[in-house]
């Protein structure tokens, strides 16, 4: 059921994307769905953060008319990477995933322009502005979408486990 949910924010993350865009122009900095797919990363699933990380970058990379398969390299690579750091060390705080997400918007956007660089292809935008505005309006707005996803995926496995452990009372008094 939790997959369901990831794969249904991403198409969410997808559709903010390039729908945000043309409502306001700041709004084109944040990058949705490297936001969900960082997060689904975090759940320590190399494989499901991988397929997500390849989905969400080759539909970025079809609605974007631009080079196809740099997204989908960046995201992919991405999803690899922060999911490994994720099994090795404990990220379940808020306050260290900041970093993360910022790193891996940071990584994220070198990648991109560093493969329209590579073939030769002219990227949307200057480096250094694209870069600073996407990091910052990520990395805010990834702070509150993982508070939001925080609390639709995982508030119902804390709501089962207390009541599970006080015997299915909804007061926490035992027997």
């Amino acid at each position: 059921m939790e997959q369901l949910k990831i794969t249904i924010a991403l198409v969410i993350a997808i559709v903010l994307q390039w729908t945000l865009r043309n409502v306001a122009e700041p709004l084109a900095y944040i990058d949705f769905p490297l936001i969900v797919v960082v997060y689904a990363a975090l759940q320590r699933d190399a494989i499901k953060a991988i397929f997500f990380g390849t989905f969400a970058g080759l539909a970025v990379d079809a609605l974007s008319g631009g080079l196809l398969g740099s997204n989908a390299f960046s995201k992919t690579l991405i999803a690899f990477v922060v999911s490994e750091i994720a099994r090795r060390v404990y990220m379940d705080n808020l306050l260290l995933r900041i970093p993360v997400i910022a790193g891996a918007c940071l990584l994220d956007d070198l990648l991109y322009f560093g493969l329209h660089r590579l073939f030769e292809q002219e990227p949307a935008g200057r480096l250094l502005v694209t870069v600073a505005y996407t990091l910052i309006g990520t990395t805010i707005a990834g702070t509150f979408i993982y508070i939001l996803l925080d609390f639709v995926l995982v508030e119902r496995k804390a709501r089962n486990a207390i009541s599970f452990r006080s015997g299915g009372r909804r007061d926490g008094a035992t027997r």
